[in-house]
């Protein structure tokens, strides 16, 4: 398929010049104005623009500007037009994104070899950036596939909490959301991926694995013996997400499952275990996979209690606040409990 070049200049001359040397090789379109390309460009998208400096109305640079302030054209490879020959205007040009300058008046051979060179560029890159997208859905499909399986491992080990690990992925998601949106360490998780961290939860009592199954599924209260044992998968879910890392290196879906792995029965006044870390020392997130690992517990039937409704959860996590909760994290999860309440529901 022909390549289509949208040629932009108020000079008619240099419209005709430009399309009688492009037209033996590609589709060209031209337009005296910035305002008609704009206009054009909701109809059609070229491969490249070829776009003067110097024009009425709107000039290339505030043409460039505009269209790379647009997700649906910013990619689109811009070559300046200009009769001018100063170092300052190419610079600014490339600076706002231009990939060539070409001087006017148009040598022939320069300008088909320019364009040539850019249009292979441009191919070359869309060609790589469409192998690395699929490469990147294949790293994920993978790693959401190592995650989904370690996590079935424990839970169909536990027969107490069916379903738990599926829902405190989602909660997770809603919670990490509701925060970004409030502001509440926006900063701290600015640069998270929301879904990979989501999918980590599913990790979180991935110790288990190493707890008796005549602790793990006991349908009466612990011993005191029983719960110090179960307490260690904390440090043994830390353990194997180190031997993870240390054999793959430190993907950002295994730090997060760290952290989570090993801090979400800390408490924020410093009571919980396995290390008693207090407040913000907690990592962040251990003190969200807290609220959402209590509170997905107190809603649940299990074979040793009976559930909570919803209502009374909230009571209890608000009671919390400060003590168990970090209390930011609970303000934020108390505004959004009735999306907690549905996203339960739709299990």
């Amino acid at each position: 398929m022909q390549k289509l070049i949208f040629v932009v200049d108020d000079n008619d001359s240099n419209l005709t010049v430009a399309a009688s040397v492009l037209e033996a090789e590609y589709k060209v379109l031209t337009m005296p104005s910035a305002e008609k390309m704009f206009s054009l460009l909701e109809k059609k998208r070229p491969d490249i623009i070829l776009l003067d400096i110097e024009m009425p109305d709107m000039n290339g640079f505030d043409a460039m500007k505009r269209l790379k302030a647009s997700d649906q054209y910013s990619d689109i490879p811009i070559i300046f037009l200009s009769g001018r020959t100063d170092v300052v205007s190419e610079a600014y040009g490339i600076e706002l994104g231009a990939v060539d300058f070409i001087q006017k008046p148009f040598s022939e051979p320069v300008l088909l070899n320019r364009i040539k060179k850019h249009l292979n560029i441009d191919e070359l890159i869309r060609e790589r950036t469409r192998l690395l997208v699929e490469r990147t859905e294949h790293l994920v499909r993978l790693q959401n596939g190592i995650v989904f399986t370690m996590a079935d491992l424990v839970e169909n080990r536990d027969k107490n909490t069916g379903g738990h690990i599926d829902r405190t992925a989602v909660y997770m998601k809603i919670l990490i959301e509701a925060m970004l949106l409030r502001g509440v360490y926006a900063d701290e998780m600015r640069d998270w991926n929301v879904e990979s961290v989501a999918s980590s939860a599913r990790l979180h009592d991935l110790g288990k694995i190493a707890i008796p199954d005549s602790i793990l599924n006991k349908s009466g209260t612990l011993t005191e013996e029983e719960f110090q044992t179960m307490k260690t998968h904390s440090k043994e879910g830390e353990r194997i997400i180190e031997k993870a890392i240390e054999r793959t290196g430190d993907e950002e879906f295994l730090y997060s499952a760290k952290m989570i792995v090993a801090y979400h029965h800390e408490r924020f006044d410093g009571t919980g275990y396995p290390y008693g870390l207090a407040g913000t020392k907690i990592p962040l997130l251990g003190r969200i996979m807290a609220i959402i690992d209590v509170y997905d517990a107190l809603v649940s039937e299990r074979s040793y209690k009976k559930n909570l409704t919803h209502e009374e959860a909230i009571e209890i996590i608000m009671e919390e606040s400060g003590k168990h909760f970090d209390p930011l994290i609970v303000n934020v999860f108390n505004d959004i409990s009735e999306q907690m309440m549905t996203a339960r529901a739709n299990f």
